[in-house]
């Protein structure tokens, strides 16, 4: 019979924490997910990722060596909860995600600076290469990321370069050993063009950002316009990546956010709760104004489906009137962002803002049942400020008071915060743009 495990839990935990914490840990499943370890006043303090859940999570409990950090972690341990997701690459991407949301101080205290990095293609040389760096820079070059497992993003690249055929050092235009394995897109030999070669990598940047299904999308559709065409070679070849794709599916799966377990996700449902919404909302948009004295307006939406950032759904806007007038701004965004029926509709919409931008937009929103709220800074811009949110009721409003630690105020915060820099990123793009001209 199997060795029946014993854990080793801190004195100090409560005998009903500890008891609550032993039962827990027996119903570990042996899937891939994400674990968050809490302390006893159920701040989330570490976020990891695992292949078999059940392995990783009760190897902190096991009495074994560990080092002092280790150990100092685990006597903060008083709950664990997980999210259960279908393979390890999403549960790469997902930790990224968390980690990003709560910014726990165990996984600042014990992580090596080393282990986390970003994939980088620089799109404006003229042979851009795949790599990985620990340090993004200022160069105008394509980061995704941050990665906290190189190893396993490493592994995920090598099967994605099969479909999407990239170099992995500067070009030098000499054939290697990768040209005739398939493993370079063959501009040396004069197999593609270096422009042919931009598109491949923006398609792989799009699979990397979560985009598995809306990639898939449009290469049928560039695949049936080609065949209508009567382009054969190149339907041909986008068929070929189809089906590569679809293999893949089997293999790994990136950032796909549709199977996960959001009952598992606090915030969504204190979110729920919160709001009383019907059911936690499960794609949620973030909306800012960017401008600089009434120029280069621009509007933002980042969209999150089940907690998770889902890169390819973001969306910008250039505003029609450049004017220093956020709430008029926001309308037209709204406005605008609602003719697109093609993008899903959310179940809810976070302003950066109070009532002003609330009531700006809440009558269109209503026309569609769509909950939003906004978050009233007030000014005070600091990761730690409390979260303040004004939410419709009746024919006024009410505001909700968040502490900065709890799960709702961090979920709120990554959204906005995120909406926020989106703006700000395409703002300051159009401001370069009229430097230049």
């Amino acid at each position: 019979m199997p060795e029946t495990p014993t854990y080793d839990l801190d004195p100090s935990v409560t005998p009903a924490m500890r008891e609550q914490l032993l039962q827990k840990l027996k119903t570990l499943p042996s899937s891939p997910g994400v674990y968050f370890h809490k302390n006893a006043d159920n701040e989330v303090i570490y976020v990891g990722k695992a292949a078999v859940l059940k392995n990783r999570v009760r190897q902190y409990f096991h009495k074994t060596e560990k080092d002092p950090k280790t150990v100092a972690l685990v006597r903060e341990i008083a709950d664990t909860d997980w999210i259960v997701v279908d393979t390890e690459m999403d549960a790469l991407f997902l930790e990224s995600e968390m980690i990003k949301r709560y910014m726990p101080k165990w996984n600042i205290l014990l992580r090596d600076d080393k282990t986390v990095s970003y994939v980088r293609i620089d799109l404006k040389s003229e042979v851009p290469y795949v790599s990985f760096t620990r340090t993004p820079q200022d160069d105008k070059a394509t980061y995704v990321g941050p990665f906290y497992g190189k190893l396993a993003v490493e592994k995920a690249l090598r099967i994605l370069r099969k479909v999407f055929p990239y170099y992995d050092r500067p070009y030098d235009g000499k054939k290697t050993l990768n040209t005739d394995l398939g493993l370079t897109p063959g501009i040396e030999v004069g197999k593609t063009t270096p422009q042919e070669y931009k598109k491949n990598l923006r398609k792989l940047i799009l699979y990397l950002e979560g985009g598995r299904h809306k990639l898939i999308s449009e290469l049928e559709k560039q695949m049936q316009q080609a065949a209508k065409a009567e382009n054969f070679e190149e339907a041909a070849e986008i068929r070929k990546q189809l089906f590569g794709l679809k293999e893949l599916q089997k293999k790994i799966v990136f950032s796909d956010k549709e199977f996960l377990d959001i009952s598992s996700d606090q915030a969504l449902v204190d979110l729920q709760m919160a709001l009383r919404l019907p059911e936690p909302p499960r794609r949620i948009e973030g909306y800012d104004i960017s401008h600089q004295s009434g120029t280069n307006v621009v509007g933002s939406m980042v969209v999150f489906v089940n907690g998770a950032s889902d890169r390819a759904e973001y969306r910008k806007f250039k505003l029609r009137q450049q004017k220093n007038d956020d709430t008029k701004n926001l309308h037209e965004v709204i406005e605008r962002r609602l003719k697109h029926l093609e993008w899903p509709f959310p179940n809810l919409v976070i302003l950066d803002g109070g009532i002003g931008q609330v009531n700006a937009v809440k009558d269109l929103l209503a026309e569609h049942k769509i909950a939003v709220i906004g978050r009233d800074k007030s000014g005070d811009h600091t990761r730690n400020a409390e979260v303040r949110i004004i939410i419709p009721q009746n024919d006024g409003y009410r505001t909700l008071h968040l502490p900065s630690g709890s799960h709702i105020a961090k979920l709120i915060a990554r959204i906005d915060d995120e909406a926020h820099r989106f703006a700000i990123t395409y703002h300051t793009l159009l401001k370069r743009k009229q430097m230049l001209k």
